[in-house]
């Protein structure tokens, strides 16, 4: 058996433990659907969702991954059982110090770089829904109009069992590559409440069609990226001839590395769609069209042509890892905003340093996060001018709708080659390359706009356009 995996791995140019997560990670689908049509009640769902996720775990990884996994679900369950007032910024805490001392550990992005993975990915995951479980218990000690409505549908009134707080860490195995859910959603389908309610007249719509969908965008994606990847390497930004091309050569070099390295992403994040979609817990609800149509937007965790043909920056969170874009949204950036003020920059920063912080303590990634809070910040600002050109200037409008994406292609493109390459030598050979030029223009714009301040709009326009 090994030597058929190191000839398969080799047939497909990967490492024997890449190949050996990827042949778990698929497996995440017929899992999916035996949890889907596990008989009984809740607790036999909890379960299956915890041995099953175990023992994906320990084929992938190794025994030493449940132990990583076991540690951050263990002291966020402590903490809520014992200090409920506090357990949400406990947990917040002790969970990101577990997983900094893992990144720094295993140094997983050098592993990664060189072929090899281990179990931290899955552990960003796992450390996110313990910490978004333990604020939740601590919301349902608040007044509920001192909530806000995300706040309100989400919190906890009662501890979860440990049974089904580890089913909800490890079901479908999604804590390989996401996506994040929320503790209640996997409660109600378990318990087949809310929108998973059975009756005679409402039946649940089949997940297969959806899941198809997801499988044949993830075959297209791996293939594209199998393709892209041997014509784009990333050891290219050190070498001598990357250096001799001219300027746009090089900018064009950085946009397809990017772009290279995102279809990867793509087909991890399709085939985890794929998963839970099957498995019925990717349900959201029904459309408002006629006749309504099921929506499966739970499980959804990238929109590639949003992240592709963004118009503003500020767009690529709501397309790109979507599920955790909404949890930094949703347990960092808005939990940071003072009631009764306006956020600000100093809100954007903090969430994407934890971002960076989350993916590990690679200067590149930290570069990289905060290169994202200067691209969003620039962003906007255009946006602001688009907003305020009176319709008589409709041509002025679609320039600076023009130039607000092709600043984001730029910026973006440009921002992720410090979070692929990792290293801050060949982040900044890589941006000097370009004279810094990803970072230079948000920079300008963001000093405009403290020039240029158009009149703000009605803000309930403002809203309906964006």
């Amino acid at each position: 058996m090994v030597a058929e995996m190191e000839h398969m791995a080799m047939a497909i140019g990967v490492s024997v433990p890449v190949l050996r997560f990827i042949l778990c990670f698929v497996a995440t689908l017929p899992v999916s659907l035996l949890c889907r049509v596990v008989p009984g009640g809740a607790p036999p769902k909890h379960l299956f969702a915890a041995a099953s996720g175990a023992f994906l775990s320990y084929l992938s990884f190794g025994v030493s991954s449940n132990l990583h996994f076991l540690i951050p679900m263990l002291l966020g369950y402590a903490s809520m059982a014992l200090y409920r007032r506090r357990c949400g910024i406990i947990t917040f805490f002790l969970g990101f110090a577990y997983l900094i001392g893992c990144h720094v550990y295993y140094m997983s992005g050098d592993a990664w770089k060189e072929g090899g993975i281990d179990a931290t990915g899955a552990l960003m995951v796992l450390v996110l829904k313990v910490i978004s479980c333990a604020m939740n218990y601590n919301d349902g000690l608040l007044k509920e109009e001192d909530l806000r409505e995300v706040q309100k549908r989400n919190r906890l009134l009662k501890l979860p069992s440990f049974i089904e707080y580890v089913g909800y860490c490890l079901c479908c195995g999604s804590h390989f590559a996401g996506p994040v859910y929320e503790i209640k959603d996997y409660l109600d389908w378990t318990e087949r409440k809310g929108i998973w309610a059975r009756s005679e007249k409402v039946r649940p719509p089949s997940p297969y069609g959806a899941t198809i969908r997801a499988l044949v965008q993830a075959a297209f994606c791996m293939g594209l990226h199998l393709y892209l990847v041997p014509q784009y390497p990333l050891s290219r930004f050190t070498e001598t001839v990357y250096h001799e091309w001219g300027f746009w050569r090089r900018l064009g070099y950085q946009y397809m590395s990017g772009l290279t390295a995102r279809w990867k992403y793509y087909f991890v994040w399709s085939i985890s769609e794929a998963a839970v979609i099957i498995s019925g817990l990717g349900f959201s609800g029904w459309t408002d069209s006629s006749p309504p149509k099921p929506r499966w937007d739970r499980a959804r965790n990238v929109d590639i042509l949003g992240v592709e043909f963004a118009k503003t920056a500020a767009q690529i969170p709501l397309a790109w890892n979507i599920q955790v874009s909404t949890w930094l949204r949703n347990y960092v950036y808005e939990r940071l905003i003072q009631k009764g003020k306006k956020p600000g920059f100093f809100q954007l920063l903090a969430t994407q340093t934890v971002s960076a912080v989350w993916h590990g303590l690679y200067p590149g990634y930290i570069i990289f996060f905060v290169q994202s809070a200067l691209m969003i910040a620039g962003s906007r600002v255009i946006y602001r001018w688009q907003q305020a050109i009176p319709p008589n200037m409709d041509l002025v409008k679609k320039v600076l709708v023009f130039l607000n994406f092709a600043c984001t292609v730029l910026v973006l493109n440009y921002s992720c080659v410090g979070f692929m390459v990792l290293s801050l030598h060949e982040t900044l050979v890589a941006y000097g390359s370009v004279y810094y030029i990803g970072t230079i223009v948000p920079i300008v714009f963001i000093l405009l706009g403290h020039v240029i301040k158009p009149a703000r709009p009605s803000r309930s326009k403002a809203r309906k356009e964006q």
